[in-house]
């Protein structure tokens, strides 16, 4: 097979960085909701309920 990678110019390679770190940043803040909604539904007293 004959493969031929893209040349990115510099402009190309700071818009790619800055769309996966836009990324990165939407995806950590989505866990970290899901986390905050997952505490607050099973209640502060999940910490001290016997296993």
């Amino acid at each position: 097979m004959n493969e031929q990678k893209a040349i990115l110019s510099d402009e190309q390679v700071k818009a790619r960085r800055g769309r996966s770190v836009a990324l990165a940043i939407s995806l950590a803040v989505l866990v970290a909701l899901f986390y905050a909604v997952t505490i607050a539904k099973l209640g502060a007293g999940i910490i001290d309920r016997p296993f």
